[in-house]
């Protein structure tokens, strides 16, 4: 690519870009050059909790509301639509608060992210836990109800100014989309962990309750009521997966914590926005870029999610596989982690939008080939190492194009500074609000079809549903999400137009100072 032969400016044109206290924000010097390996690896290392718990809920809430909790599927599909519903506008807001708060000694994001982690784990804790054995579904609805609302509230306290701070690492759009790089691998592998972890300390004992189920049928077709040990142990099985991902997103939290600094970068000085939240919703969704990138990526992770909350139940249910959920889980995200420096490659030699395109175009085959073939286990797990493929695409690409849009904006209103927070929180915010839509429409599709909490077996009508919900519906949407990224307007030319409009921008801040200095 040829930006990506550009070169840098480590030199004296990139010197006094300190525009904060530099005990957390160090001279743009050391900000402008070259990121160096040990800051990509802390930045990267801090997006594990979100996508470490993202997923495991994604995976096993649903299943674990349902068939443990025994939850009605009504009053799950109301927890997760408007739990994620309320998610999605709390990031807006979380984002609109960290633009108008001011600098401190250790930055103006990275505050908001360590005073938010612990309150986020004491929540997920308490996510995964039952409170009693018998609960009346008011007890139970409100309890998880309002555990999920602050779970993921304290996480949009994370997470909102965690994906901003890609933009004040230092350097120029190679070494983000180096860092992003590095994020995504990172993201994956929390991903891969959290559902590893989880997988293989609860996976036992839903593998036991499907061999319950399947003695009990042979006697008792329908029967709805597993051994009691064995749910008592599976509850016990969540709690401990949850303690052990807590403790691991604390370690990630500190270990960003001392690796990463904020660097002001050209037209952003970390400063207070002076733009009324409207006001800078207005400019945001008047940009077109973004607004074609957001919409392209709400559907295509929307197809995602949905497939994704779907295949636990689909595989113990509609496949038959659920002995071997987590081994499928397990394969898909170890691909999705493999995968990630081969499409990073790829969009290093044929550019973003043509990488976007043929790694997604991978998930529908991998879609049909799964919800068509049941009996065929080893086609089953190959086809999920193909999806996983596909999946790192989606975690990769659209966030590695964000921040051209950014730039773009940017340079074309170069006095609306400051608002990189309201953009990638409404960036979330599409994301969540996809993620929620699918999950309650999930939930709510198998109430209407008759899902029995807690049965081992289920009529036609819930197989169907849960098939449609696993492959069908998801291609139509990646399909949308497609044809609106076939739309997006900053190709490779105009990234180095990009480029080279910010570097211009940087050298005429230089001489300011430089004539403001000379002055003195």
């Amino acid at each position: 690519m040829n930006e990506m032969q550009d070169k840098e400016n480590p030199g004296p044109e990139n010197r006094g870009l300190n525009h904060g206290d530099p005990v957390r924000v160090s001279p743009s010097q050391k900000g402008a050059g070259r990121l160096p390996l040990s800051r990509k690896l802390c930045y990267g290392i801090g997006g594990a909790p979100y996508q470490m718990t993202a997923n495991a809920l994604a995976f096993f809430l649903q299943l674990f509301l349902l068939d443990v909790v025994q939850m009605e599927a009504f009053y799950v599909s109301m927890i997760l639509f408007m739990g994620r519903a309320w998610d999605a506008v709390t990031d807006p807001v979380v984002g609109y608060l960290v633009s108008r708060s001011g600098m401190t000694r250790y930055g103006k994001l990275i505050p908001w992210m360590v005073l938010s982690m612990p309150f986020a784990v004491i929540m997920y804790f308490m996510l995964w836990f039952t409170p009693a054995d018998t609960m009346s579904p008011a007890f139970s609805f409100s309890w998880y109800f309002i555990t999920y609302c602050l779970f993921q509230t304290f996480m949009s306290c994370y997470h909102v100014p965690y994906s901003a701070l890609n933009m004040f690492l230092g350097g120029d759009q190679r070494d983000r989309d180096s860092a992003t790089a590095y994020r995504m691998g990172m993201e994956v592998f929390g991903t891969l962990a959290g559902a590893t972890i989880q997988g293989q300390i609860v996976g036992v004992y839903h593998a036991k309750t499907a061999q319950t189920c399947g003695m009990l049928n042979s006697t008792e077709l329908n029967s709805t009521s597993p051994l009691a040990d064995t749910l008592s142990n599976t509850r016990r099985a969540y709690v401990i997966a949850a303690a052990v991902l807590c403790g691991i997103q604390i370690v990630c939290c500190i270990v960003m914590f001392l690796g990463v600094k904020e660097h002001p970068a050209p037209l952003s000085p970390l400063g207070r926005t002076k733009m009324p939240f409207f006001s800078g919703l207005r400019c945001i969704v008047k940009h077109t870029p973004y607004v074609r990138l957001v919409f392209g990526f709400l559907f295509s992770s929307l197809a995602f999610q949905l497939s994704q909350g779907n295949l636990a139940l689909f595989c113990t249910h509609a496949a038959g596989f659920g002995a071997y959920l987590q081994h499928l889980i397990l394969t898909f995200l170890v691909t999705a982690t493999l995968s990630i420096p081969m499409w990073q490659f790829l969009l290093v030699k044929f550019g973003k939008k043509t990488t976007l395109f043929v790694g997604l175009s991978c998930f529908i085959p991998a879609l049909i080939s799964l919800a068509s073939f049941k009996s065929s286990l080893a086609l089953f797990f190959a086809m999920s190492a193909f999806a996983g493929s596909s999946l790192a695409v989606l975690y990769l690409l659209p966030w590695s194009m964000l921040p051209d849009v950014v730039d773009d904006f940017k340079v074309k209103n170069p006095t609306c500074t400051d608002l990189e927070p309201l953009f990638y929180s409404f960036y979330v915010f599409f994301n969540k609000f996809g993620g929620g839509v699918s999950l309650g429409i999930s939930a709510m599709s198998l109430y209407f079809a008759g899902y029995k909490p807690g049965a081992c077996s289920h009529k036609p009508a819930v197989i169907t549903t849960l098939r449609v919900l696993f492959a069908p519906a998801p291609v139509v949407l990646l399909l949308l999400g497609m044809l609106i990224f076939y739309f997006y307007p900053i190709n490779e030319e105009r990234r180095r137009e990009i480029k080279r409009e910010l570097d211009k921008i940087q050298r005429r801040e230089k001489e300011t100072r430089e004539d403001v200095n000379s002055a003195f």
